[in-house]
């Protein structure tokens, strides 16, 4: 059932339209998001309105953040640094306990794409993307909230079947800004949560933000054969290991949850036993394919029901002709 969209219009650029001062081909550049738009945009009212703010705010705030993310018993904290800076934007994340590790990403973390495999379609508009997960998800208000001392309001997703969780987002009451996020399994418990604990105010960018096109990824002689409604495979995602290795890694979303699911040689160390195993919210299912002189090992990991998860990987299909050959162990 969709959503009754009174969209919030705000422009998306395409293609063609490439804003002055970045150094980048016309076909590289796949959206423009126009910051500038967000002072003058009419205020949000419906759950829909809010989420289509939440996809604008988080493409065109600067800001630095604490947070925790929270499964079971394990609890995570992290140092967020968010900016936008000559319409590119940057992330780096720090952890702040456990092992030293941290993570940088440029270019935009928030993106779907809409289009078919082997098509090079623009990340799918607010509207867009709104539009189609209202065919997956019943999207609704779940009252409001105070996280880092900011009033949020509270837009829930509740799927419309058995083959995907449920999510809770607070949203900040004047940007927009994601404030935390809730897994929600289908009683309804928390699974996972990540959650701002401490924002410096939020600088909006004065200009326009840039979503490039992905670099190209290696081919890959397989896919998954069934994947739950709503998932689109999504660019970028299938990368050929460090020692050029024939692993292989696809990635899918349905516009909230998302499958990664890898095909390579069983050997070495990252021989995994066949099956389910729990990973924190998530969990990986795990299939063994004799081919040939060749035994692979193909993992489908992601935020879903480990039932859906064991379907995909059981279901992978090969393009060449004697797919049929191929059997689980």
């Amino acid at each position: 059932m969709a959503i009754g969209l009174s969209l919030l219009t705000l422009p998306v650029v395409a293609n063609d339209a490439v804003p002055a001062g970045i150094a980048a081909s016309q076909a590289k550049v796949q959206t423009v998001f126009d910051c500038r738009s967000l002072k003058s945009a009419p205020p949000a009212i419906a759950p829909d309105q809010w989420f289509q703010r939440s996809v604008w705010a988080t493409h065109c705030y600067s800001y630095q953040a604490r947070a925790v993310r929270v499964v079971d018993d394990d609890i995570v904290t992290l140092s967020l640094v968010r900016d936008i800076e000559d319409g590119v934007e940057s992330d780096r994340m720090y952890f702040l306990n456990g092992p030293t590790r941290s993570l940088v990403r440029e270019g935009g973390s928030m993106r779907f794409q809409l289009g078919a495999s082997g098509e090079l379609a623009s990340p799918a508009s607010p509207s867009a993307l709104v539009e189609h997960l209202s065919e997956l998800y019943r999207l609704r208000f779940h009252g409001e909230g105070r996280i880092a001392n900011r009033t949020a309001v509270v837009v829930e997703f509740a799927p419309q079947d058995g083959l995907r969780y449920g999510y809770r987002l607070w949203l900040d009451r004047v940007t927009g800004i994601p404030l935390k996020r809730a897994l929600l399994d289908d009683r309804g418990a928390v699974l996972e949560t990540f959650e701002l604990v401490e924002l410096t105010p939020p600088e909006l960018y004065d200009g326009e933000v840039v979503l490039m096109e992905p670099t190209s990824s290696a081919a890959v002689g397989w896919s998954a054969g069934w994947l739950p409604p709503g998932f689109v495979v999504q660019p970028l995602m299938a990368l050929a290991s460090p020692e050029d290795s024939p692993r292989r890694h696809k990635f899918y979303s349905d516009g909230l949850a998302t499958i990664s699911l890898f095909v390579e040689p069983l050997e070495g160390e990252g021989t995994l036993r066949p099956g389910l195993h729990r990973l924190g919210a998530n969990y990986a299912a795990v299939r063994r394919i004799e081919r040939g002189d060749e035994t692979l090992q193909a993992v489908a990991v992601g935020e879903l029901p480990p039932g859906v998860l064991m379907r995909v990987v059981d279901m992978l299909e090969f393009a060449s002709e004697d797919a049929e050959d191929d059997s689980a162990s």
